[in-house]
């Protein structure tokens, strides 16, 4: 995973879902699990991902299993781009 997707993966989700920049979240911080992102912050990041990474994440791909930390979400774009 590449660190610069992850640190603006995480700078995204504190600055715009959260809008909390000084939270500290971890790489391995449950997202949705943990209460912090609901279905419609997904939507933010998948937006976000197209807008930053030139692709649209699959609907289907937009789950818990797949998006549930920064860590799963800089992979995810990394194993896309």
């Amino acid at each position: 995973m590449s660190a610069e997707i992850r640190d603006a993966v995480r700078a995204f989700i504190l600055n715009n879902i959260l809008r909390r920049p000084n939270y500290k979240l971890g790489d391995d911080d449950s997202l949705i699990k943990g209460g912090l992102m609901d279905s419609f912050s997904l939507v933010e990041v998948q937006l976000f991902i197209e807008e930053t990474y030139g692709f649209r994440p699959d609907d289907v791909d937009m789950t818990v299993e797949n998006m549930d930390t920064v860590r799963m979400i800089a992979d995810y774009v990394a194993a896309h781009r």
